[in-house]
């Protein structure tokens, strides 16, 4: 074990992980608790999910857009000034792209998504690996896995998958991402 540990940066070491967990063991299970029963939504209502996310991500770009043109008009001596007056605006642009037409990209959405679930199954499962003494370590694993096989499913399923599979798959990666977190907060509590 010394010799994984001194491969990269020093990682916290297990006893200190295992305490922070253990310190924190509701806040881990409410967690999973949380993102299980969100999860459980999303499934129900995939198609209200997928717009429902596609339309808040064009809210976020149209404020970020918004506080862009501020900063741009805020320093106008800048060299930068047009540079970000025109980051806002297609900042802008693409969040009331997106927030007003909800139909209209789905698609690019869906495979940036599903690109996000291959990245953090990736960084799950390498988080597993780290934690792999813990009693727990496998549902992170489970999680990261399941992470990596709904990213591969949206992008074999394009284009049909796209009306739902952003809402479907989120609440498959909600729920098995609430385990993982609930089981590392009970896992916790049984040693004590």
């Amino acid at each position: 074990m010394s010799e994984q540990l001194s491969h990269g940066p020093t990682p916290p070491s297990l006893a200190a992980v295992e305490a922070t967990i253990s310190e924190n063991r509701t806040w881990f299970m409410a967690l999973g608790i949380v993102l299980i029963l969100l999860g459980f939504v999303a499934l129900a209502f995939p198609f209200i999910t997928t717009i429902a996310a596609k339309t808040f991500l064009g809210w976020l770009f149209m404020i970020g857009g918004i506080f862009q043109l501020v900063h741009a008009f805020s320093t106008q001596k800048w060299s930068g000034f047009f540079l970000n007056l025109l980051i806002g605006a297609i900042y802008i642009l693409a969040g009331g792209w997106l927030a007003f037409f909800p139909l209209a990209g789905i698609l690019t959405l869906t495979i940036l998504l599903a690109i996000m679930f291959i990245f953090q199954g990736v960084l799950e499962s390498s988080m597993a690996i780290r934690m792999r003494p813990l009693e727990s370590w496998v549902w992170m694993l489970v999680a990261g896995i399941v992470a990596i096989v709904v990213g591969a499913m949206i992008i074999l399923g394009l284009p049909s998958s796209a009306v739902w599979a952003i809402g479907l798959l989120v609440g498959i990666n909600m729920i098995s991402s609430g385990w993982a977190y609930f089981f590392l907060g009970f896992s916790a509590g049984k040693k004590d």
